[in-house]
């Protein structure tokens, strides 16, 4: 019960952002804005957590299904209460991988690779954006600068 605490004080501030996706008026949200109301309300759930929530929706679900904000509040509920959360030192550790150096930098174009092939798959355009301003002029990426840059987006 006293995880669910924070969720209760913040329910009307949850209430409130669902409300702003609500574009036709129905108190409901179509099931490809949920993903985006987590985020916005700070959580960082993947597609694939989301999808599962929703009960693996196909694309025309995607847009055509819609839910209210009591079947919302528990599926933010579960994200919220998710054990696996990666913190600053667990993408730092994992980007140290490619640091073959050891001197805290990894090669821009490596990077991109991995944004783009592994995990959940990040278009050039998204990669693009993230990658602004980060790399040097030798085309390297400091890696723990590079996870501040993106835990902060």
């Amino acid at each position: 019960c006293l995880r669910s605490y924070p969720l209760l004080l913040h329910s009307a501030d949850y209430r409130e952002a669902f409300g702003l996706f609500d574009r036709v008026g129905d108190n409901k949200v179509a099931y490809n804005q949920v993903a985006d109301i987590m985020r916005a309300l700070g959580q960082n759930p993947t597609n694939k957590e989301v999808n599962r929530l929703l009960g693996m929706p196909s694309a025309d679900d995607m847009t055509a299904k819609r839910v209210e904000f009591e079947g919302f509040l528990p599926m933010l509920q579960t994200i919220i209460n998710s054990p696996n959360k990666a913190g600053y030192d667990d993408y730092v550790e994992g980007l140290r991988v490619f640091d073959k150096e050891g001197n805290g930098t990894v090669m821009g174009a490596e990077l991109r690779i991995v944004l783009s092939t592994l995990g959940e798959k990040m278009s050039a355009d998204e990669i693009d954006a993230l990658m602004a301003g980060q790399e040097d002029e030798n085309g390297c990426v400091n890696y723990e600068t590079f996870v501040k840059h993106i835990m902060s987006v």
